[in-house]
């Protein structure tokens, strides 16, 4: 079942990651977990490059789910592009969602799936409004 982006998106990040070796399975396929660390590896390279904290004294974003609907086997060897969009923001969540395609076929969608991702108090444990500088990254 095909996901469909919300209408009030904003693509804010892409990237290139290589496909590995060791990503592969006894399938000679990628596993299906490592299409969750491409998403991750994209969404951190984001949260890194706006300045968001990951400092567990500090405030910063955390993933609560996350999904993904894989559509075609991607396979060594290769490079995937990944893009990140995010959804209009709440008080303390937002909705990321990303498509995975293979650079050396572009417009092919190998996989979707996003995360909800909540501004959190890490020594708190617990959810935080957003601050107005993230969320103006957002708008």
């Amino acid at each position: 079942m095909r996901f469909e982006l919300p209408q009030h998106k904003k693509l804010v990040h892409e990237m290139v990651v290589p496909i590995r070796w060791g990503d592969m399975d006894a399938m000679s396929h990628v596993n299906n977990t490592i299409y969750f660390r491409y998403m991750e590896i994209c969404r951190l390279d984001w949260v890194f490059k706006v300045g968001a904290s990951l400092d567990p004294r500090g405030q910063g974003p955390v993933v609560i789910n996350a999904f993904c609907n894989f559509l075609r086997q991607l396979e060594f060897p290769g490079d995937v592009r990944v893009t990140l969009y995010l959804a209009k923001p709440g008080r303390s969540s937002v909705e990321s969602y990303h498509t995975l395609e293979r650079t050396d076929e572009p417009g092919v969608v190998y996989a979707e799936g996003g995360a909800r991702m909540v501004w959190t108090d890490y020594e708190a444990k617990r959810s935080a409004p957003m601050p107005e500088w993230f969320r103006a990254l957002l708008d």
